[in-house]
């Protein structure tokens, strides 16, 4: 196992050894309504690398529960356990949002007894109305994009137990928020938070999205690579939209597929590869958790936080 100042760095035959003899908690067809558009995984996958992720996360709650109920006793209050949420960052296209809904099902399978919800940070973003108004339409995904007010009320909400919590509905296909569409929440025992700018430092705020973490993950990649699964995540899209005037990408896809993706290629350089590499990537070592991909989304090194 190598080492660096923070974490230990473990390839993926060695991170397989921690945790064996399990078997995937769900099957092929289970699995391939979880991925994204372009996301590649598979069962082996899920139980080399993603079984030993459950059973960490399972060390991390134990820990998290026994100093809560310590800390409660100390205060002579009575214990009453508050959510176990977890946080999973990277970059747009990089398959955090597969991650983040395997795992949910890992650990709903896992803990039978437990509610496990999943939301994810683009419910938060200003609608598009805003947005244009503002003229950061082109900052779309930006930290000045989200309403991050209402983000941390959200997550200060679910973390103090309120019996009912509101979280708005963003839509890819129509690239807006949903007008009176809202996720229920209600006082789930774990909660997995998924978005781009979870472990991104305050701005202007006190406190943050990633203070009410107990885990977190950061899924990372070369941006080459995650520029060519945006890609062909982009012709994914375009293949689906084209029944649908609706959608937001039927234009692209009735229209001229080269100059299509000449959009998406600018789109990618100027928005998502600068909001990348000046505000996603330097979260990356505030993560408990590394997961790293090389080509075709394999998992081959995970990174976890010594301290």
């Amino acid at each position: 196992m190598k080492e660096s100042a923070t974490y230990h760095i473990i390839e993926r035959e060695e991170w397989m050894e921690f945790y064996q003899n399990s078997v995937a908690p769900l099957t092929k067809e289970e699995l391939d309504q979880l991925k994204g558009l372009n996301d590649q995984i598979s069962l082996t996958d899920v139980e080399e690398v993603y079984i030993p992720i459950a059973h960490l996360c399972d060390i991390y709650m134990k820990q998290y529960e026994a100093l809560q109920e310590q800390k409660l006793h100390f205060l002579k209050k009575d214990v009453q356990m508050k959510p176990f949420i977890i946080g999973i960052a990277g970059s747009v296209a990089v398959g955090k949002s597969t991650t983040a809904r395997l795992l949910q099902m890992m650990l709903s399978r896992v803990y039978k007894t437990k509610k496990v919800e999943l939301i994810t940070t683009d419910g938060f973003l200003y609608p598009n109305k805003i947005l244009e108004e503002r003229q950061i339409m082109d900052k779309k995904g930006f930290p000045e994009s989200y309403d991050m007010a209402r983000l941390i009320t959200f997550l200060g909400d679910v973390k103090n137990g309120a019996p009912e919590v509101k979280a708005p509905v963003y839509s890819h296909e129509v690239y807006d928020i949903v007008e009176g569409e809202y996720d229920i929440l209600t006082q789930p025992d774990i909660l997995i938070v998924e978005g781009i700018n979870v472990l991104q430092l305050p701005q202007n705020e006190q406190i943050y999205v990633s203070d009410f973490f107990d885990f977190s993950i950061y899924v990372d990649a070369d941006s080459d690579l995650i520029q060519q699964w945006y890609l062909d995540r982009f012709g994914v899209l375009l293949n689906t939209a084209f029944t649908d005037p609706t959608n937001y990408y039927y234009s692209y896809a009735v229209g001229n597929r080269q100059k299509a993706f000449d959009m998406a290629k600018d789109v990618w350089r100027r928005v998502n590869l600068q909001n990348l590499e000046e505000f996603i990537l330097p979260t990356r070592n505030r993560a408990d958790l590394i997961i790293h991909k090389a080509e075709n989304h394999r998992i081959d090194r995970l990174f976890l936080r010594k301290y």
